[in-house]
């Protein structure tokens, strides 16, 4: 099935690396180069999705000027010849139909996504949370998108979670089909004892959902922490007609967590033809007054 429209709710205020975040949005913390949402929204290009809509909050312009066309900066490029630099500003203005709303209220992530209504209107679509970059051969959402539909309405990216820190995730009852797809029945937000636990297989970062999430969501009653959780929206699905959860081939980071964000900055940057070199030699230097 073609998926053409994507959802980047991108309105947390990511008060778990705080102080950084009081002014810059977690979402635009650099990758070496290039900002997380940048690394996001490619993904989403290269799985086909041509219109992705980016919900923020107050405070998050600096997400809207990233993506949006750059003339000074641009005319000073090509004054000064620096046309490789050129191409890659202006490329990031080209690479989708990006369109921005705001969530005034934060109500959780359900509610974030519930403001999506009018723009993805009757087809199925990708939500990709924004402070999630995953790095893999095919892209994550991609690998989502051609299981969709396959075993249920909608499917979830998942990956394993440590026992001790399934209470800070959602837990699925999922049963395997073959190879890394598996049908899901049942998903449990933020477990709280060990009884809640339906399994160690947590949702992260991905999904591909059909447009009745909407309907559902109207009437999802605020749920963990008192937030309207996408979760137990997408649990009505699972219970009644399935979901499918895929494994996903890749290396996730969390962007919104201090390790995952050095994570980042050293594992991406071990692969980065401009930094791979110099980095490989400086981390064996420190290895040696570890």
């Amino acid at each position: 099935m073609k998926i053409t429209k994507a959802v980047i709710p991108a309105a947390g205020l990511g008060t778990r690396v705080l102080p950084a975040t009081k002014n810059m949005p977690k979402e635009m913390f650099p990758i070496v180069d290039k900002p997380t949402i940048q690394y996001i929204v490619e993904e989403a290009v290269a799985a086909g999705i041509t219109d992705i809509l980016i919900i923020t909050n107050r405070g998050k312009g600096l997400i809207e000027d990233h993506f949006d066309a750059s003339p000074e900066l641009e005319a000073q490029l090509e004054k000064s010849g620096k046309t490789e630099f050129l191409e890659t500003v202006r490329e990031i203005s080209n690479l989708a139909n990006i369109t921005f709303i705001r969530q005034k209220e934060m109500k959780g992530l359900g509610h974030a996504v519930l403001k999506a209504k009018s723009f993805v209107g009757n087809e199925p679509f990708a939500v990709m949370y924004g402070d999630g970059v995953i790095v893999s051969k095919t892209p994550a959402i991609k690998q989502l998108i051609d299981c969709y539909g396959e075993y249920g309405e909608g499917v979830v990216g998942v990956k394993l979670v440590p026992e001790q820190d399934i209470h800070k995730y959602g837990s699925l009852k999922v049963e395997n089909l073959h190879d890394n797809v598996f049908k899901c029945t049942d998903m449990k937000e933020k477990p709280q004892t060990k009884d809640e636990v339906l399994s160690l297989y947590s949702i992260l970062d991905r999904c591909v959902l059909p447009a009745e999430i909407f309907e559902i969501l109207e009437r999802t009653k605020p749920g963990a922490g008192g937030e309207i959780q996408l979760t137990d929206a997408m649990r009505e699905i699972a219970v009644t007609k399935g979901m499918t959860a895929v494994e996903f081939e890749g290396k996730r980071y969390d962007m919104g967590n201090k390790f995952g964000i050095l994570q980042a900055q050293i594992e991406v940057g071990l692969e980065h033809p401009e930094t791979k070199d110099q980095l490989r030699e400086y981390i064996k230097e420190i290895a040696k007054t570890l």
